[in-house]
């Protein structure tokens, strides 16, 4: 077999850390490396600094090791080759850590995936939460924005499953605090309640060990183990959506951890109320508890945020870039701690001061590389109110030729903007099978091709979307 050229490999690592980071943190610490040669299982890449060699090993040598082994080979050694004199091209060599990881079946699972089969440890002591020690209560600043969320969420940490809370269902949009939300729960339950089962858990990895029980038929080991638990704590949860199977099995679920008083906290990135796809029974059971949401931060939050972020990492920043920043990063949490980040990896490199000069222009950097999200939501607005109907009428069986439209082109956009399947696509669209999906999608390409007028439509549509 021919061996591929290890630039080849780098950039296949390369594609799967960038769906496992933020944005902002793969274009600071990975699009600096550069791929120096790959011999006899040691992989070699050449690192801007020796800063840069030790946060990459504290940070993120677990998401490096495993990429390693699934991209280039299993036992592959990672060396650095770290610059110490750029103009005279003067490097040092270091060998990267190598930790224990899972065992190859495990391994060649998805990255993130750190627990692909839970159901088949049998051993308590081995039990593995997956609850992340660094978010707490203490480092979740509370704000306007997310006072109602953090006192229910401590009121469960404190007394799971004795209060009215149960289930606590969270929502909010991307990078707001949800999972930081959790975590915060589990740990502090952890603390207090040595004893009790806790497992934090994404809905995507949820329907991904349904679909390995199903395959290998262990749904019965895989509802016991989940059926066994005190305290779940499930992300993301609107990735059930279309997905019958799954959503019966974790009905079922549900049903058991509740009536035995387990506590059940859940995220999402929209109310119950606005979940498409999602069965009648289980969105009538979120709501059996405390529906809260969390929204994007305030000025003054964001503020706190950044000055703790700065004080954690031992850096010295201005009130006036802190005020800087602040203003112009809105959206969410996760991208105030990436601008910090980023800003401290060029203050090292570069050896100047963190001033309102560099904080604008890593800030731009930021901005201009930073990919709109387009959801389905935001399609179904945009073309609804492009074609002046009624978002709900797209829903609904009618056969009227402004409505099919509207409905057809709705299903190309989500299916061209979002990675749902087209089975889930129908589902956000009243209910239409996955045949009826492919037959829009393919009708509005045609049309695109033979009528003017309509392709303008379509393009200005998607102008829209991007804006």
């Amino acid at each position: 077999m021919v061996k591929k050229n290890f630039k080849i490999l780098w950039n296949n690592c390369l594609d799967v850390i960038r769906d496992n980071i933020p944005e902002v943190a793969f274009n600071t610490w990975f699009a600096p490396i550069v791929p120096l040669n790959y011999e006899e299982d040691v992989f070699t890449v050449q690192v801007p600094s020796q800063f840069f060699y030790e946060y990459l090993e504290e940070k993120y040598i677990d998401l490096i090791q495993q990429t390693l082994y699934r991209e280039v080979g299993h036992g592959t050694i990672l060396n650095y080759r770290v610059v110490v004199e750029a103009e005279s091209n003067t490097a040092v060599e270091l060998r990267g850590e190598s930790k224990p990881v899972m065992g190859e079946k495990s391994a060649a699972k998805k990255i993130t995936a750190k627990i692909p089969s839970p159901f088949d440890r049998v051993e308590t002591q081995e039990f593995d939460s997956q609850i992340n020690s660094k978010y707490t209560f203490n480092n979740f600043f509370e704000g306007d924005s997310n006072r109602l969320a953090r006192t229910a969420a401590e009121a469960v940490a404190n007394n799971p499953a004795k209060t009215a809370f149960n289930p606590l269902f969270v929502h909010g949009n991307s990078g707001v605090g949800k999972t930081h939300l959790c975590h915060a729960i589990g740990s502090k339950i952890q603390d207090m309640y040595p004893e009790k089962k806790v497992l934090y858990i994404s809905a995507h990895l949820f329907k991904v060990q349904f679909t390995d029980a199903r395959r290998f038929n262990t749904i019965n080991d895989f509802i016991n183990f989940y059926q066994g638990i005190d305290v779940l704590l499930i992300d993301d949860i609107q990735e059930l959506s279309g997905l019958e199977k799954t959503q019966n099995t974790f009905f079922h679920i549900f049903n058991h951890l509740h009536q035995n008083n387990k506590q059940l906290v859940m995220t999402s990135d929209r109310a119950p109320m606005e979940m498409i796809g999602m069965e009648e029974r289980l969105l009538t059971r979120f709501r059996w508890g405390l529906t809260t949401s969390l929204d994007r931060p305030d000025k003054e939050l964001r503020k706190k945020i950044l000055k703790h972020k700065v004080l954690t990492d031992g850096l010295s920043i201005s009130d006036e870039v802190i005020d800087f920043i602040a203003e112009n990063v809105t959206d969410n949490v996760r991208d105030l701690e990436g601008i910090v980040v980023s800003l401290m990896a060029h203050s090292i490199i570069n050896n100047r001061d963190i001033d309102m000069n560099l904080a604008r222009r890593v800030l731009e950097q930021t901005i201009k590389f930073e990919k709109k999200r387009i959801t389905v939501q935001k399609i179904q607005d945009t073309v609804c109110d492009f074609f002046n109907i009624k978002k709900d009428l797209i829903h609904t069986p009618s056969r009227k030729r402004e409505i099919v439209q509207a409905r057809q082109v709705t299903m190309f956009f989500i299916k061209k903007h979002t990675e749902l399947s087209l089975s889930q696509i129908g589902s956000q669209v009243g209910g239409r099978n996955h045949a009826t999906v492919l037959h829009a999608c393919n009708t509005v390409k045609d049309l695109t091709e033979v009528d003017k007028g309509f392709r303008s439509d379509i393009e200005e549509i998607e102008r829209l979307l991007i804006s």
